[in-house]
């Protein structure tokens, strides 16, 4: 008998970390499949969260797929399946099922410098490739990441954030001035113009809010980056995962199936519904 695609598998909340307090809390999740039933993913993939009684909400998968213990995901406080999920406590169980999408080629990538590009939550869907790229350093060229938020509080993975400056360039930004805050004060694009990223052999991945992401293209298209050198992810509503509900598409593309990544060359081909 084929298995019913539309049943989560189980999973046990393994860690729970709380990134940002306040009126937009984030925290971020770590499960384990209480069976071996469980899936592989790649970059840029994301699987549905259920929590019973509640509902389910797509979710992008913030671990590395080489990371083979647990996945990830970093979860805003928006609606009704998400509350649900802050308030679940490490030893409960949820569903997962996927997962669903496309990915980043990265692949393709190898040889190439890579820039990573992120405001707010919007870090959580580019951080599994970042981390795939920091454990295959190796295969890649000059790792960089231009990442900020509304203010230091509201910047996620910041104990992780220290760590990476060891390993490959980090700038971060606040929209606003703050006391004690040494690094940029402005938003990401202006961030992205100021540092100057060369286009030469390099990629860039970005993710945040729509009109950052808008903001950032134009920044990476006046330093001379081409359309099939910058990525970024669609987050529109998706609501089955498989193509079915039509809640996600844009023009003919539903972006639960053809997306959610897509490089600047593709997205610009689709209809402006996004």
């Amino acid at each position: 008998m084929n298995e019913n695609i539309y049943i989560p598998k189980l999973a046990k909340i393994i860690k729970i970390k709380e990134e940002v307090s306040g009126l937009r809390p984030i925290k971020t999740f770590r499960t384990q499949f209480v069976e071996k039933n469980g899936f592989s993913h790649q970059c840029g993939q994301c699987a549905m969260l259920s929590v019973l009684g509640k509902g389910e909400s797509m979710i992008s998968i913030s671990s590395s797929p080489l990371e083979k213990d647990f996945l990830q995901f970093s979860i805003l406080k928006m609606g009704r399946v998400t509350s649900a999920l802050h308030e679940t406590e490490v030893g409960e169980i949820i569903g997962i099922r996927g997962p669903y999408g496309n990915n980043f080629p990265i692949e393709n990538w190898k040889g190439k410098n890579l820039i990573f590009i992120g405001g707010g939550i919007g870090l959580a869907p580019i951080w599994s490739v970042l981390h795939t790229a920091l454990k295959k350093k190796e295969d890649y060229g000059k790792l960089t990441l231009i990442y900020g938020a509304r203010t230091s509080k509201d910047l996620v993975f910041k104990e992780e954030l220290e760590k990476l400056n060891k390993k490959m360039n980090v700038h971060l930004s606040v929209d606003v001035e703050e006391k004690d805050w040494k690094e940029y004060v402005g938003f990401v694009p202006q961030n992205v113009t100021d540092k100057k990223p060369s286009p030469d052999n390099s990629i860039s991945i970005t993710c945040g809010p729509p009109i950052m992401i808008k903001f950032v293209i134009k920044a990476l298209e006046e330093l001379g980056f081409k359309d099939k050198q910058i990525y970024t992810t669609v987050e529109n509503k998706m609501k089955c995962g498989i193509g079915k509900c039509g809640r996600c598409n844009i023009g003919k593309h539903y972006i639960c199936k053809d997306g959610p990544v897509y490089s600047w060359a593709e997205l610009k081909t689709l209809p402006q519904e996004y």
